[in-house]
């Protein structure tokens, strides 16, 4: 049996920490108390194992990631209103979603396609895909240093950190008390945001040699179709720090995603911290040495209206998600 790795992913007000067995959420309403979706999952690739081959995991661990993303932080920010009126009904969540689909195709792909089209009389087809990538790169660089402004968004950075520090004294060994996941770093090698940046560049390294059509719809056209194969590709490499820890190639691969971190992520408080780990302790299946204390200063609440449990028998019962993220490696 292999080393079992944990992930997550930060929520209105709280964190998603997710294992092998399952995930859960842990949410920090106005009043203080802490409330949980705990889910049982199933791997994909158990049904259909095509789902875990090389650059198809990827592809599926992509788009299952984004599904499931959109669910927790819509369920999250239903805790955190503070009245029926501050509550997003679920079709204006839905209308959110798309809209925030559809300025991302118009500023990272349109807009960019668009002004390297312009371009490209000028300085060719890899000056063109240099362009582009290299303009993407700074919309979104742009974009984080907009958001992070945000008090909201502040919170999230710093729940970010949270749980990047939880896994961190996790796979350290340390006991998971919040003035001792505290010292460890906010940085973290299986960060979605270096895997963002894969992304980006395996964008320009590929559409150098594939698409150079002149027409601006047609690059959009076939930049979107391979965008499945992109992730596929951006996966795998994501996935080497896990193999090869201490290789300085790939060290200075995933060095770019690491300083990117520092945006993307905030120290968090004590609080903060409290809620990464109770949402790592409730993942189904988690085990640990260390006999983990409640906070003393937290007040764990369960509401029956809060809590998801799927832990009955039945498939119908079972939630998919992606499982390559967070994974149990193979020996």
């Amino acid at each position: 049996m292999g080393k079992i790795y944990y992930g997550g992913q930060a929520v209105m007000e709280g964190v998603m920490m997710q294992g092998p067995q399952g995930k859960a959420i842990a949410c920090r309403k106005e009043d203080d108390t802490i409330v949980y979706n705990i889910r049982e999952l199933r791997p994909p690739k158990e049904r259909f194992p095509v789902l875990g081959w090389p650059v198809v995991r990827g592809c599926a661990s992509f788009f299952f990631s984004l599904k499931s993303g959109v669910q927790d932080l819509t369920w999250s920010a239903a805790q955190i209103g503070e009245s029926e009126e501050e509550t997003l009904s679920t079709r204006e969540m839905v209308l959110a979603v798309l809209m925030a689909v559809a300025l991302t195709l118009v500023f990272f792909v349109a807009l960019p396609v668009w002004l390297g089209t312009w371009a490209h009389p000028y300085i060719g087809d890899f000056g063109r895909s240099l362009l582009e990538g290299a303009l993407r790169l700074t919309l979104f660089l742009l974009y984080v240093l907009i958001i992070r402004r945000l008090p909201e968004i502040k919170r999230l950075f710093a729940y970010h950190g949270a749980e990047h520090k939880t896994i961190n004294a996790l796979e350290a060994g340390a006991m998971l008390k919040p003035e001792i996941v505290g010292g460890y770093s906010r940085i973290h090698t299986r960060c979605g945001t270096s895997f963002i940046l894969m992304v980006m560049v395996l964008m320009i390294l590929i559409f150098t040699f594939v698409g150079q059509t002149n027409g601006a719809l047609g690059r959009m056209g076939i930049k979107l179709l391979l965008m499945p194969l992109i992730a596929g590709l951006s996966y795998e490499l994501y996935r080497l720090p896990l193999r090869y820890p201490e290789n300085r190639l790939i060290r200075l691969l995933v060095a770019p995603g690491l300083a990117m971190q520092r945006l993307t992520t905030a120290e968090p408080d004590e609080g903060q911290l409290a809620v990464a780990i109770a949402a790592l302790t409730h993942v189904p299946g988690f085990e640990y040495t260390e006999q983990i204390p409640e906070p003393e200063t937290e007040t764990v609440q369960y509401p029956v209206q809060d809590i998801i449990l799927t832990q009955e028998s039945g498939q119908n019962q079972v939630q998919d998600t992606v499982q390559d993220i967070v994974q149990e490696e193979e020996c």
